[in-house]
């Protein structure tokens, strides 16, 4: 048996027991869309890209199944746009531009939005994807929900340790500052979703930015080194984490980074709920105050949804104000600094500090944002 075909036969084999709801029908346009289109590129992989492969296809799958498959287009589009709208970098710089505009009664899913609708017109990696969409399904409900799973997906990968979409934000706000927002309709952004979808060309210009991030991204080989990259630090981390404090909390790495919610991993581990909110809580402190200092800090706090960035340090936005105003202005003069992604060595030179007078700085006040996500 070919490796695609047992490939296929696994995927029908899994989507029989998790979506046992739908037709066989829809279950092999899922799998159309998780494979992608010439499935015959994947057998030139090898062994290792191979599991990065499938490993991505299971992330996609994840994202489908948990916020899109089977829910209404609007309540679907509603948990894309709360998806998106939690990212803490583009919430900060779409709140900072609005209050600069004329236009200040804008929320930051009305600019979303409008961001999404251009996405869906002009950008050539999606297009394609709608056209895929289109070809594999006729049923207009399964279109909107692979999209909308596929829209989530595309914006949130990295590029330059920054998601997608902050790159289509920035293209977005250059064509904006010459053309105005374009004020769509809330109501009719599902139904054009649909629409949009055709593998027609468009005329609209791609922007310098547009082209950067797309070839950055359709550099397959770039993008497979930095997934064995990303594969290595987390097999590190999880060696780190076995010979530091023992197998559970290896295993709930392991659990974590395929998706599991916190109740399931308790099942898993034979752990009560609370004793697994106690272990990812040491699992964070060794991520960030010990192991992530030596290795990628903003690789294991992304993966722990603590991270500065996005994630404003596993805080709720109550938490982080309360945070906010109880620090000095130095030191949130060193976060603003390491939100933009500056070695610690530079903020140094900036505060007149010692690179270790950063990191022991760093390290107390993600101590103190934890004391706060557990009082």
């Amino acid at each position: 048996m070919s490796v695609l075909k047992q490939l296929t036969d696994d995927w029908r084999s899994r989507l029989k027991v998790e979506c046992s709801d739908y037709s066989q029908e829809v279950h092999q346009s899922i799998i159309d869309w998780l494979i992608g289109e010439n499935p015959d590129r994947l057998l030139d992989l090898d062994p290792e890209d191979w599991e990065i492969a499938v490993a991505a296809m299971d992330y996609r799958y994840r994202i489908l199944q948990k916020r899109y498959l089977g829910v209404a287009p609007e309540v679907a589009y509603k948990k894309l746009m709360k998806r998106l709208a939690s990212l803490f970098l583009i919430r900060n710089k779409i709140r900072t531009w609005v209050a600069l505009s004329r236009d200040r009664q804008r929320s930051v899913v009305d600019v979303l939005q409008e961001v999404i609708q251009e996405l869906l017109q002009s950008d050539h990696y999606l297009k394609e994807q709608m056209g895929l969409i289109q070809q594999i399904t006729p049923q207009r409900w399964l279109q909107n929900t692979l999209i909308l799973a596929t829209l989530e997906e595309y914006c949130l990968r990295p590029i330059r340790n920054q998601p997608l979409l902050l790159y289509r934000f920035l293209n977005y706000l250059r064509r904006s500052q010459r053309g105005g927002m374009t004020n769509i309709p809330t109501g009719n952004l599902v139904r054009l979703i649909s629409e949009e979808l055709t593998s027609e060309e468009s005329d609209d210009p791609i922007s310098l930015l547009d082209r950067q991030a797309i070839a950055e991204y359709k550099d397959t080989q770039a993008y497979l080194q930095q997934q064995r990259y990303r594969k290595a630090v987390a097999r590190e981390f999880q060696a780190y984490l076995y010979e530091t404090l023992g197998e559970k909390a290896a295993n709930w790495l392991q659990f974590y980074l395929q998706g599991r919610t916190q109740e399931e991993i308790s099942t898993l581990l034979d752990l009560s709920v609370k004793q697994v909110y106690r272990l990812r809580e040491k699992v964070s402190y060794h991520a960030i105050r010990i192991f992530a200092l030596k290795q990628q800090p903003e690789l294991v706090s992304h993966w722990l949804e603590i991270s500065l960035e996005d994630h404003t340090l596993g805080l709720t936005p109550s938490q982080w104000q309360t945070y906010w105003d109880s620090l000095t202005p130095t030191q949130k003069q060193l976060l603003e600094l390491l939100k933009e992604q500056t070695p610690p060595h530079e903020i140094g030179e900036i505060l007149n500090w010692k690179t270790s007078q950063v990191i022991a700085e760093w390290s107390k006040l993600y101590l103190a944002a934890q004391s706060l996500r557990n009082p």
